[in-house]
């Protein structure tokens, strides 16, 4: 593929460090672009995304599908500005962590309190 059909891509993240910049072919998905974050994460981070379902990337303020193609997350306004570095922020939403939280909802007692007064 020709260098110039590359599109260059950085990942930032949730403290304001990036991934990349990386040059990726018009043909990934964003699926195989999540699994290259993982792969490249800091260990010295305190979250730390397992599978690529506990990752969501951002691109000009749409979450991006799993099956879309980094052509089709390129084609915005933003993208046709010359030799530029298409940046995409990711969040981490640890599946562990979803279910803890609905634990502790579905496990609290529910307190119901009278407020009435007998004279």
């Amino acid at each position: 593929m020709p260098e110039e059909d590359l599109i260059e891509l950085k990942f930032r993240l949730f403290d304001g460090s990036d991934i990349g910049p990386i040059r990726y072919p018009p043909t990934s998905t964003v699926a195989m672009l999540k699994d290259r974050i993982i792969s490249e994460w800091p260990r010295d981070k305190k979250i730390i995304p397992e599978v690529a379902n506990d990752v969501k990337l951002i691109s000009a303020g749409k979450i991006l599908e799993n099956n879309m193609t980094v052509a089709q997350c390129a084609s915005s306004p933003f993208s046709e500005l010359p030799a530029g570095v298409i940046t995409m922020h990711v969040v981490v939403q640890p599946s562990s962590t979803k279910t803890k939280t609905e634990k502790r909802i579905d496990e609290s007692p529910k307190k119901t309190a009278c407020s009435c007064s007998i004279l």
